[in-house]
């Protein structure tokens, strides 16, 4: 794949950019959470170029795979890029956290006219590192969101749990659960704790073009069922523009990608890990290939329907 790297110092942001083969003029933004050059953000590119577009892949920073008051402006400035570049639309998709990144910038940015947003939460979290500290993969950081915009950190939910408590829940959550991450009550703990904010509400009524929200009610990360559901809500009771899809599925896993992205990062044994990793893929195969199959079918159908627009 032909490729053009971005830096942060350099370029105001950074990612890399994958020129569809074929010829596009068009460009997704792939929030993989990924580092751009990492195996699945080559994956999910070549997918988005077998629907016929440019992708542009984004992250923090080389191999930074937190999410600590990430700039808006960044996405900004590679929209900037992007249509300076040839594309005449851009859209985005994001998956797990970066789920609630795509819906957020997209909520943002006008130019962005086409929003899959897949396991999405319909709030800004507080900020989180991921690594190793004190024995921890993964902490929260105090006093800090996951995103900013004009050098403030945008209002959030803060995790009733500091660190090392916080990584410590995870652990008790997962072990024996037979999924490779349990941490649902992380956040169901810290929603009962307080009542959501208005200001870290995400604005899904100001997104523009088509939105398409994917979450399953056995994801074993977040409640990301609930959140489609509730955003659906939102939408609902406020006046809005975007043509909107809230799929919410009971069986689909945290990874409720396309089934043919999957594949390519894995032609043999896609069944097997997926059983590894989640317990609801052991239970339920058969259901969750049927909603990945289901989202390919409506993701890849949407991006043809804006390409052609």
């Amino acid at each position: 794949m032909k490729k053009q790297f971005f830096s942060n110092e350099k370029d105001g942001f950074y990612g890399t950019y994958y020129e569809n083969p074929k010829g596009a003029n068009c460009a997704m933004i792939g929030l993989f959470g990924d580092d751009p050059n990492d195996f699945m953000a080559k994956c999910g590119a070549k997918w988005l170029h077998k629907n016929g577009v440019n992708v542009m892949c984004m992250s923090p920073d080389v191999k930074n795979y937190g999410h600590v008051n990430f700039p808006l402006e960044r996405i900004e400035t590679a929209i900037k890029w992007l249509k300076s570049h040839g594309n005449k639309k851009i859209g985005i998709m994001g998956m797990s956290t970066a789920g609630m990144d795509s819906i957020v910038a997209a909520s943002y940015f006008p130019d962005i006219t086409l929003t899959f947003g897949l396991t999405p939460s319909d709030f800004v979290w507080q900020g989180f590192e991921q690594g190793e500290k004190d024995g921890c993969k993964e902490w929260p950081i105090p006093d800090a969101s996951t995103l900013s915009w004009q050098g403030k950190p945008l209002a959030y939910m803060p995790f009733v749990y500091a660190h090392p408590e916080y990584y410590h829940k995870i652990e008790e959550e997962t072990k024996g659960s037979g999924d490779i991450t349990r941490s649902t009550h992380l956040f169901i703990d810290s929603e009962k704790s307080r009542e959501h904010t208005e200001e870290e509400m995400i604005k899904v009524e100001n997104i523009k073009g088509k939105l398409i929200m994917v979450g399953a009610d056995d994801d074993s990360f977040w409640e990301a069922g609930k959140y489609v559901r509730r955003m659906d809500k939102r939408l609902k009771e406020r006046p809005h523009e975007c043509d909107y899809e809230a799929l919410t599925y009971e069986h689909g896993t945290h990874f409720v990608l396309p089934e043919t992205m999957l594949r390519k990062a894995l032609p043999v044994g896609l069944k097997f890990v997926m059983k590894f990793i989640f317990k609801a893929a052991k239970d339920y195969p058969k259901e969750c290939e049927q909603t990945r199959k289901d989202i390919d079918r409506r993701l890849s159908a949407a991006l043809k329907q804006w390409v052609a627009e």
